[in-house]
């Protein structure tokens, strides 16, 4: 298999972390019939679509370059998304939150380019290339609308997850290729399907507090989802979830479904990925969501730093950042915290890998070569000094014994102690002090001892307090390790059986008549449907697209195939809207 992708200019632009999820298209591994699910659901979705989605829904198919006959390519979609600033990457089913955030925030579509089974025609809980192509890509044609998924993309790739997050993106990635996985591939798939959704349901009913992310990914779901815009009483679509659901797209419309008017209380909704919404939420234009956006964002610890947005990096047990009054930014695994009796944080440590910056670029010399072990710092103002460190001056620094070369002692008002002998110091572009480094030190706290001379030299940030903390390194070059583990749960891809081949020839035939129907006989559509009915009775789709070709050539072979979908609709009730659906849409 092809392991390599298109690139463009604004996919060379992404930082390492995010190109590791990237995935060639294959395109030629796309059957007849996946080009058959893709053509039926798209017909449906125009006609339908066209009276009660947003107006940009379709003419932003045509300004994407999404065709209602084929699968789009990557490379056709990019060359066309270029025109309005954007790009599309194929990628491998659910990727993490806060990747799948920071592609939107360099303005990449991330498309899972595996496509539905025709058994899930009308609904997938797995990302595929109907939902992430057919569903966002023609609404970013609004430009207040493509800003806002711009916008969601950089203050989403911020919020910082829970470990309960990573469990429930593992357990939601895993049931969702289950359910798309072919039986003849995964040995007692039923069982395991079950397996998993018990593994949902117990993670979705463990009480924790919701996590930054999962508040945004509520905002997300909806609206870029499941949103709808104008009035509670007209509302028009523009969710992709609703978009690229011939079913959902008609249901959301009905009166059983509660219509919302947005606000930041959608944080607080949470959502079941496997069943249809019970409500949903209208915005009055896309410039609101911008609003609300904005006003969760001030809730963010990226805005509000403090010991709060310490305590949400110790509980992510990943790599984040935290950002001092200085501008000194320190990315790591954080594991402990001392806070005085007002709350406020004077000692941090982290654990591993640790690298400072200073907006958004590593300090020289301060990288996860120095800091290999963790790195931990008090902050807060000195005892007895009014002057904080970071506003202190050479001569200040000198008057209260801060020598280059000279030893050192001196007290917080926590009542951290810090001895040791004074290297030297480093500013911020406004003359901040910002980091001073030490040898030969020792750094207690009451009883306990935090630092030794043993643990080589000591780099203390000079900071009065947090400003901000948020998830991610501040300068993605300063780790070798991934920010972003790539799940190792991949999609079940399964050889095509003998017959599947068959049936897929079958298709293959049926499309090619349709694309070049000169001097073609229509005897041979004839004999397909013969042989769909003796060696592929249960199949609708097929019998569906040959009564649609019947049709053009006033031929007995329309009544033919008519009264074998007639049949099967009795035979298979379950798909029996799907099959007057298209019915209705050969008629018009």
């Amino acid at each position: 298999m092809d392991t390599s992708y298109e690139s463009n200019e604004l996919i060379d632009r992404l930082p390492p972390h995010l190109k590791q999820f990237i995935k060639p298209q294959n395109y030629d591994d796309y059957t007849p019939i996946n080009q058959a699910v893709w053509r039926y659901v798209m017909r449906k979705n125009v006609d339908y679509l066209s009276q009660v989605a947003h107006e940009s829904y379709v003419d932003g198919l045509r300004k994407t370059g999404i065709s209602i006959e084929r699968i789009p390519s990557m490379y056709g979609m990019n060359r066309i998304l270029k025109e309005i600033g954007w790009a599309a990457v194929a990628v491998d089913g659910f990727i993490p939150p806060n990747a799948f955030m920071e592609f939107q925030a360099y303005k990449i579509l991330v498309i899972a380019s595996d496509i539905r089974q025709l058994e899930n025609i009308e609904y997938t809980p797995a990302p595929d290339i109907i939902h992430e192509g057919a569903g966002h890509a023609p609404i970013i044609a609004s430009p207040d609308y493509a800003e806002y998924l711009r916008r969601f993309g950089e203050i989403g790739a911020k919020a910082i997850t829970s470990a309960h997050d990573n469990e429930m993106y593992e357990a939601v990635r895993q049931l969702s290729i289950l359910k798309e996985a072919n039986p003849m591939a995964v040995e007692d798939l039923d069982a395991k399907i079950a397996a998993a959704e018990d593994r949902v349901n117990e993670l979705q009913k463990k009480k924790v507090a919701p996590s930054e992310m999962a508040l945004i990914r509520n905002l997300h779901w909806w609206t870029v989802e499941y949103g709808l815009v104008g009035t509670v009483d007209d509302p028009k679509i523009y969710g992709a979830g609703l978009l690229s659901s011939i079913g959902e797209s008609a249901w959301c419309m009905q009166d059983e479904v509660k219509k919302i008017p947005y606000s930041i209380d959608a944080a607080y909704q949470e959502f079941d990925i496997t069943k249809p919404q019970p409500q949903l939420y209208v915005t009055p234009d896309f410039a609101y969501l911008q609003e609300v956006l904005e006003e969760f964002a001030n809730t963010m610890a990226v805005r509000k730093g403090g010991w709060r947005g310490l305590k949400k990096l110790i509980g992510s047990k990943q790599i984040g950042t935290i950002e001092l009054s200085t501008g000194l930014q320190v990315s790591g695994v954080f594991t402990r915290m001392i806070q005085n009796e007002d709350n406020e944080v004077v000692y941090f440590e982290t654990e591993g890998e640790t690298a400072l910056a200073y907006r958004e670029k590593e300090v020289i010399g301060h990288g996860i070569r120095r800091h290999s072990n963790g790195f931990r710092s008090p902050l807060g103002k000195l005892k007895g000094i009014n002057l904080s460190i970071e506003n202190m001056g050479p001569r200040d620094l000198q008057a209260y014994n801060f020598y280059d070369g000279k030893p050192i002692s001196f007290e917080f008002e926590s009542g951290i102690t810090v001895d040791g002998l004074n290297v030297t110091g480093m500013r911020n572009i406004s003359g901040k002090l910002m980091l001073i480094q030490f040898t030969n030190c020792t750094v207690k706290y009451k009883d306990e001892v935090l630092f030794t001379p043993e643990m080589g030299d000591f780099d203390m940030a000079v900071g009065k307090e947090i400003v901000s903390a948020f998830a991610g390194a501040a300068d993605y070059h300063s780790f070798d390790v991934l920010a972003h583990k790539v799940s190792e749960t991949e999609t079940v891809r399964p050889g095509l059986s003998s017959e599947v081949q068959e049936l897929n020839e079958l298709y293959q035939n049926v499309r090619d008549f349709r694309e070049d129907p000169e001097g073609k006989d229509i005897s041979v559509l004839e004999t397909i449907l013969s042989r769909a009915k003796n060696d592929f009775p249960e199949d609708w789709l097929l019998p569906l697209e040959i009564c649609e070709l019947a049709s053009e050539h006033k031929n007995d072979l329309f009544d033919m195939a008519h009264d074998h979908l007639i049949a099967l609709k009795l035979k298979r009730p379950e798909i029996a809207h799907l099959i007057d659906n298209g019915l209705e849409l050969i008629k018009k």
